[in-house]
């Protein structure tokens, strides 16, 4: 029996995928009583991580939301295996934190991370509004674009 939120997914035609490795030594979640803790994640796509350098200059700003999205997707897989495979389990998104990868000047961040704000909420509904911050961040951990780290409540 497939649950609302995969059936969401589909409807999206959204294939979450597979959950990464952590890239160093950590945990890519934690579950703690009634919350999941997910460690940062990047926009690691298909064929590797995507979307490298510092959004204003080497991206531009759909392309940071892009960067956004496909890090909100890979933060979901994490979740996705923080819940046993039952994303139904999720009762909401509590909150996101969103690094972007930019130059001091660049001042566009909560318009790069709504990339991944949209996402949570087109999947989830009410259940995926959140509290969060979108901050500038001089460099990020393999030249990424994006990275995302996120509190989630569950059943």
């Amino acid at each position: 029996m497939t649950g609302k939120i995969e059936a969401r997914l589909s409807e999206l035609g959204i294939t979450l995928p597979n959950a990464a490795a952590p890239a160093a030594n950590y945990v890519p979640y934690v579950v703690t009583g009634s919350l999941v803790y997910i460690s940062g994640q990047g926009p690691m796509g298909p064929k590797g991580l995507e979307f490298k350098g510092k959004v204003g200059r080497d991206l531009d700003v759909e392309e940071g939301k892009k960067a956004a999205r496909l890090t909100a997707l890979n933060v979901i897989a994490q979740l996705k295996e923080a819940v046993g495979g039952d994303l139904d389990r999720v009762k909401r998104c509590v909150k996101l934190l969103g690094f972007v990868n930019s130059m001091p000047e660049f001042i566009q961040q909560p318009t790069v991370v709504n990339g991944a704000s949209d996402l949570l909420v087109e999947i989830f509904g009410d259940a995926g509004r959140h509290a969060r911050s979108a901050v500038s961040a001089p460099s990020l951990p393999m030249d990424i674009a994006v990275e995302i780290e996120a509190i989630f409540e569950i059943e």
